[in-house]
């Protein structure tokens, strides 16, 4: 161990094993006579063909060795006993070749691990141990193509031993070798330049000195040998300098040269020491200045490119298996060594090697984040089902089991197995007992170690982020599965509690937290992106958000049916209560709408999110606005007397009969109304939730409401009350509503022309009140502190819409609510 070399030449202690069978192979093919006459060229023939059935011409071009001898060789009188030979290998090699190398590769992973795991803890032995590094690549490199070529290229009698499901753990502690050497680069220089110039010169000095014999031109090489070694110092390595023996290699291959011909006064055939020395001092200067070509060529797998199918189908088994799924990075780093199979002299394949490396690794890191990605949902929801039985809901059963068991009442049939609580699961009996949720973190935290072993890696100069993809996939899966938790069904128009909704997204983000144990990710940025676009009308890729889901369903199906007399607004409550009716309802009103709901729903959309709701009841109310407004066109002359008759009864009475569709404007008025009240609980929750989140802004914008100057203007006023509105407080004028209103006004219509009728639907709607009194549903109820057919909204509804018609006509609010109440 202390000296790995196993020859005199250096370079041959790394020299692929797969060179060397292409040498053996091809070179007694050429020169079969030596196969008769040399016992250890045969034994070296038949162990190349025992080894292997094919051997590689070029990229994924193979030679069939046995068949194409077997044919040549047939043909040669006296050649039957190395046909025999050729057709004993062959079938050698088809029984045991297989299992020869899977052994072979078995070893190699423990021996590269151990390797990788001494230098990574003392990384000061990669100088003295540099060889063995070289050699421990080299032997892999040489495992992983042979399997490569032979998976897909022979007949196998045992296809286990060509399916190797590990493979991506051989070639990860290869790429850890490697990143091993790339990053201690430094210190391996460090220890060389000191061997060279303390060790190395020293030694070939006096070997020159011992020389015989030394012609000028050998001496002169020998001797800048010697004055380049000496004159190294750690100092350039401490600078950073860079250093080139390129020049000295090419002397050596001069010297050489020189002492080879027949008649050279010095032969190196006679000084095999000297021979030796420099073959050490060769691969020392490599040390130094040739790192990355050292690795490339012993650990380069660039052959990967022109096994597209191969290398994807090593990649699914990798992923399949979840002991080998921390590997999986090695095959996108794999795609780095694409670049090294191209040649200048055939720039035109460049682009087209360079996007398969591309494409490879953007596949190879999607699928990874892909399956983190679904690892990650199936413990989410796990999780939210975990969270769900924890709700008040599931509580009902417990309290009735117990009030029963004690008033001693039967609880239900015979055996009937008692229903388990929430916290059952983490019982355990003993530490074997493995649960889906324990093999789901396991499965994931091995795959994140893959996703987060390294930062990023260049390929083609294009840079990818592994842990990006697992971002970018989380992002959209949680944008999806916060709109599928919502569980809104159209054709039912059924949809999840804002409250059960909260919780399950608040276990989805428990979960998601606990990824930054895993993965160095920002998971904070994806709740930012996916919460905030939820807020909106519409995410990033135009579907349709919790918000707008909610506000559909908030004002298709709940305040519709409103309307329609089947829910109450009950102020007492504040809540919307189902009434009893013929066709009940498929839910309950009062579950959507309580302050604890819809604080939920505060939570779920925030202030933006809450924005659109208002917007889009504001928005209903100015519809219902320009009915009205019609309506007054039509009475415009009867309701203009009336608003100068007040002190007439008897007028008052005939005109008012003149009028049409009464109904109808205090059914719209009432309908506002509902609305606005909707409108004050949600922005009641929004109060509340900002004011545990953020209550010194919230304590701020009200200070800055209640302190208004009376003379202050109006648009300044409205600044404030639209800061206001947004935080849910209360304003006097709700300035959602002046801006819908706003929207409103006809070019045809001249703005005095808007102010009278604004005036007269005043008038309208007072006059229009009386006949309430000989509606049956209009008793009032001490216990909702409301009616039934909710007429007590109506109020809201007057206040509201005379303070945003007359701030938008400039009019007197006062004065015309004074009006209002002269009738």
């Amino acid at each position: 161990m202390l000296n790995p070399a196993q020859s005199d030449t250096m370079p041959c202690e790394y020299l692929s094993l797969d060179t060397m069978e292409k040498w053996i192979v091809f070179g007694f093919v050429l020169c079969h006579a030596a196969l008769s006459s040399d016992p250890a060229a045969l034994s070296l023939w038949k162990l190349a063909l025992q080894s292997s059935s094919c051997l590689c011409l070029f990229r994924d071009e193979v030679f069939h060795i046995h068949k194409a001898v077997e044919d040549l060789f047939v043909n040669i009188r006296g050649y039957n006993k190395r046909v025999n030979d050729i057709r004993e290998c062959k079938e050698a090699a088809l029984s045991h070749a297989g299992s020869m190398h899977r052994e072979r590769r078995k070893f190699l992973r423990s021996a590269l691990k151990e390797l990788a795991t001494v230098l990574a803890d003392q990384p000061g032995l990669l100088g003295p141990k540099a060889l063995f590094v070289f050699m421990a690549l080299s032997f892999a490199r040489d495992e992983i193509i042979w399997l490569l070529r032979h998976a897909d290229n022979i007949q196998k009698k045992s296809t286990d031993d060509f399916i190797d499901k590990h493979i991506a753990e051989l070639i990860f502690y290869m790429e850890e070798l490697r990143a091993h050497v790339r990053k201690y680069g430094p210190v391996m220089q460090r220890y060389y330049v000191q061997y060279l110039s303390g060790f190395d010169a020293v030694v070939l000095n006096e070997l020159v000195q011992n020389l015989s014999v030394c012609p000028e031109d050998e001496s002169i090489i020998m001797s800048s040998f010697v004055n380049t070694m000496t004159s190294l110092s750690v100092k350039q390595v401490e600078d950073g300098d860079v250093f080139d023996f390129r020049g000295m290699r090419l002397d050596w291959f001069r010297l050489q040269a020189y002492t080879s011909v027949s008649k050279a006064s010095l032969g190196i055939a006679d000084h095999k020491e000297l021979g030796k020395m420099m073959n050490t001092i060769i691969f020392h200067t490599k040390m130094v200045d040739s790192l990355v070509e050292m690795l490339v060529e012993t650990s380069d797998l660039s052959i990967f490119c022109f096994y597209s199918r191969a290398f994807e189908k090593m990649f699914q088994q990798c992923l399949e298996l979840p002991s080998q799924s921390r590997y999986s990075i090695s095959f996108p780093l794999l795609c780095t060594h694409f670049m090294s199979c191209t040649h200048e002299l055939c720039p035109e394949e460049r682009h087209h090697i360079g996007d398969r490396s591309l494409s490879l690794c953007n596949m190879f890191l999607d699928e990874m984040a892909k399956q983190a990605r679904n690892l990650i949902t199936d413990i989410c929801t796990e999780q939210c089902t975990l969270s769900d039985q924890l709700l008040p809901k599931h509580c009902a059963k417990t309290i009735s089991q117990a009030v029963n068991k004690k008033s001693k009442k039967q609880t239900g049939k015979k055996g009937e197995p008692e229903r388990e609580k929430p916290g059952v699961e983490s019982m355990r009996k003993n530490r074997l007992l493995v649960t889906n949720l324990d093999k789901l973190h396991t499965a994931l935290s091995e795959l994140c170690f893959s996703i987060n072993y390294v930062p990023n890696m260049v390929v083609w100069e294009h840079t990818f982020t592994p842990r990006e993809y697992l971002t970018s996939h989380l992002e959209i899966r949680f944008t999806k599965s916060i709109v599928g938790m919502t569980m809104y069904n159209q054709a039912t128009q059924e949809i999840a509690k804002p409250s059960e909704l909260l919780t399950s997204v608040r276990a989805y983000m428990t979960v998601l937290q606990s990824i930054e144990n895993y993965v160095q990710i920002d998971i904070t940025r994806v709740f930012n992106n996916v919460l905030l676009q939820q807020t909106q009308h519409l995410d990033s890729h135009g579907e349709p958000t919790i918000t707008s889901l909610y506000t559909n369903w908030y004002l298709e199906t709940l305040l519709r049916q409103v309307s329609n007399g089947h829910i109450a607004y009950f102020p007492a409550m504040k809540a919307f209560v189902n009434l009893p009716t013929e066709n009940e309802l498929t839910f309950n009103a009062e579950e959507y709408s309580d302050i604890s709901e819809m604080r939920s729903l505060s939570e779920l959309l925030g202030p933006y999110g809450m924005k659109f709701l208002s917007e889009s009841l504001m928005w209903h109310i100015s519809s219902q606005v320009a009915e009205l407004k019609k309506l007054v066109v039509e009475n415009v002359e009867v309701l203009t007397q009336m608003r100068t008759s007040f002190d007439k009864p008897e007028q008052m009475a005939a005109l008012f009969k003149k009028l049409t569709s009464v109904d109808s404007v205090l059914k719209r008025m009432t309908i506002i109304g509902v609305i606005l009240s909707f409108r004050s609980l949600a922005q009641e929750a929004l109060r509340d939730v900002l004011s545990c989140h953020i209550p010194f802004l919230v304590s701020s914008v009200e200070d800055f409401k209640d302190h208004i100057p009376r003379e202050t203007d109006m648009k300044v006023a409205m600044n404030v009350y639209e800061l206001s509105s947004a935080a849910g407080l209360p304003c006097e004028i709700e300035p959602a509503l002046v801006v819908a209103l706003s929207s409103q006004k006809s070019e045809n219509i001249s703005p005095e022309e808007e102010y009278k009728i604004a005036c007269l639907l005043m008038v309208f709607v007072a006059v229009s009140l009386p006949t309430l009194a000989s509606n049956v549903m209009s008793q009032y109820s001490p216990a909702i502190e409301g009616h039934c057919n909710n007429i007590h909204c109506l109020a809201k509804a007057i206040n509201q819409i005379a303070a945003a018609l007359f701030t938008i006509h400039k009019g007197s609010i006062e004065d015309r609510l004074k009006e209002f109440s002269r009738p």
